[in-house]
């Protein structure tokens, strides 16, 4: 049964904080603990979480608040299940950071953090919505509103993260696969195909492929466990097609081999496509090669605020997705969102995300992208590109007109298929000079003498990516590269970039909960910075009366002193 917890807005008169020195106390609430119960921990919904819970009348639950914030914590510090338990039990910051004055109070059962992840995932599956990401959203959009934090500018970077998987080869996931379907067998079954199993089962998959050497071994290996499988999956579908272990092997299966009439080949590395199986833990993660590195697991696309008058920047949205998703489809699935939320007009990027589909998004969502670089061939230095044009273009965002670089104005028509046509006045094109250096890419037509120019909406679109990158090109790139200090902020309590969970929803929550903290952290020293220049200002305030009494005696001496000195009959 739900109930919300509102036991912490009630501080207890004798508590493990309150007995604490007056200087320890106050360094206590400045920490990271009171920033973060201040800022994250009281701005919890709690209510957003009954959907997990019983309505019938039974035991309350653990406090959904408290549930949460265990998770932002563990991300945000890194710490293992064991480690955030003892953290909560003993650890006098966390349980503040959680509203607990007195140690022992809100004692579960870390069993309880295990369930409510077990029902986060199990309403993601059929609902389709993560409750730690809404969460996050409504608890930033509150940060963003009390601080002040101006939106209209936003930056937006993608690295790479992996679940917590071993690195495998095609040979191991395949011995790893028929182990475990060995595993689910009755025994009768299992005793029927001991021998297809025999010489996968004798020791555990990696001591399989170690003990195969060679490139041509490694093919033999290949072809001979193909046919096993190929056979196995024939015998067991009738009694374990809706086993789990069964539509593994038989998906590995599909995307390692062809099926031939003379039986299953092994495919060449080349043939296998990048959303292959990776772990037989992790059904979700793919392979990606990314200049000269190669990752498998998942990608983390980060957006946070950038707008230079801020004094201080807040991540705004966190996205994680199979690492071979293009940066360009994350920007078009976020824009939505961030458009609803914050006042978004403007994203800085660098040159991944300009796509057709960001083109889309962008132009629908009416938001201007700016990169700090660009994908794909560049231009010709010699010659015109459409980037030179200038294009107005309707509410719908088709092309109206069109301005050459020598000023020429001409309407722009639909083509007869596809595309946009602009044609040009002969007269003026005749002698216009970059047709004589044949700069310009309007060319005369045989039945029609006018220049006629044709383009895409996708050319013009990236034509404007151009022109905006070109515009912005000494500046931008000062506001996007601090977005990476704020990936590695995120991924920091990581090692090597690894979470220590599998599964696209769970590496979700993680890398959402270590931004909440990153947020927390942030708070803290602008909060804190704040605070300083407060004391500093009345210190100042402080010392000036004294001083202007000081100088005001000074004066007075040195005034009655020359008075004195210099009057007449001084001395007589």
């Amino acid at each position: 049964m739900f109930r919300k917890n509102t036991k912490h807005q009630q501080p207890a008169l004798i508590s493990a904080a309150s007995e604490l020195p007056e200087k320890q106390r106050k360094r206590l609430e400045n920490s990271w603990a009171g920033a973060f119960y201040k800022e994250f921990f009281s701005r919890i919904d709690e209510q957003s979480f009954a959907v997990l819970y019983s309505e019938k009348d039974s035991r309350p639950n653990v406090p959904v608040n408290v549930l949460v914030g265990l998770e932002a914590l563990k991300a945000g510090f890194g710490w293992s299940d064991q480690e955030l338990y003892e953290s909560y039990c003993y650890d006098l910051q966390v349980r503040y950071a959680l509203g607990y004055d007195r140690l022992g109070d809100g004692d579960f059962e870390i069993r309880s953090l295990y369930y409510f992840r077990e029902r986060l995932s199990k309403y993601n599956a059929d609902e389709g919505i993560n409750l730690l990401e809404k969460a996050f959203e409504q608890i930033t959009d509150a940060q963003i509103v009390d601080l002040k934090v101006r939106t209209g500018m936003q930056r937006m970077d993608s690295t790479q993260i992996a679940s917590n998987i071993v690195s495998a080869s095609r040979l191991r996931l395949l011995v790893e696969a028929v182990q475990r379907v060995e595993r689910i067998l009755s025994e009768t079954d299992r005793a029927r195909l001991s021998e297809t199993f025999a010489p996968y089962i004798k020791d555990s998959a990696g001591h399989y492929t170690y003990r195969v050497k060679g490139k041509e071994a490694q093919q033999e290996h290949l072809q001979q466990i193909g046919q096993s499988i190929h056979a196995l999956l024939q015998d067991l579908k009738s009694a374990y097609a809706d086993e789990l272990a069964y539509q593994v092997l038989e998906r590995i299966f599909v995307e390692n081999f062809n099926l031939l009439e003379t039986g299953p080949r092994a495919k060449e590395n080349t043939e296998i496509t990048s959303s292959c199986l990776q772990s037989v833990d992790d059904l979700e993660a793919t392979y990606r090669t990314k200049g000269t590195g190669h990752y498998k697991g998942y990608i983390a696309n980060i957006t946070e605020t950038c707008d230079p008058e801020n004094e201080i920047q807040l991540i705004t949205k966190v996205q994680v997705a199979p690492n071979n998703v293009d940066d360009g489809q994350l920007l078009a699935e976020a824009l939505p969102n961030l458009r609803e939320r914050t006042a978004l007009e403007t994203m800085i990027t660098d040159g991944g995300y300009g796509s057709e589909v960001s083109d889309d998004a962008l132009q629908e969502q009416e938001v201007t992208l700016i990169q700090t670089a660009i994908r794909g061939i560049q231009p010709s230095a010699d010659k015109f590109s459409l980037s030179d044009f200038v294009i107005e273009q309707n509410e719908k965002g088709d092309p109206t007109l069109l301005t050459c670089p020598q000023g020429q104005t001409v309407p722009v028509l639909a083509g007869r298929t596809t595309g946009w046509q602009a044609r040009f006045d002969p007269d003026l094109c005749f002698n216009c000079p970059f047709q004589l250096n044949r700069k310009c890419r309007t060319q005369p037509q045989k039945r029609n003498p006018r220049y006629l120019l044709t383009f895409t909406t996708h050319e013009m679109r990236a034509a404007q990516r151009r022109k905006n990158y070109l515009a912005h090109q000494d500046h931008s790139h000062n506001l996007r590269s601090a977005v990476e200090a704020t990936v590695r902020s995120v991924k920091h309590p990581f090692p090597a970039g690894k979470l220590p969970v599998r599964g696209q929803f769970r590496v979700t929550c993680m890398a959402i909960a270590s931004a909440a903290t990153t947020n927390v952290r942030r708070i803290q020293r602008y909060l804190n910075a704040k605070m300083k220049q407060a004391e500093a200002a009345k210190s100042v305030q402080g010392e000036a009366v004294p001083a202007t009494v000081a100088s005001f005696f000074v004066f007075s001496a040195r005034w009655l002193y020359s008075r004195l000195v210099f009057s007449p009959g001084f001395g007589y």
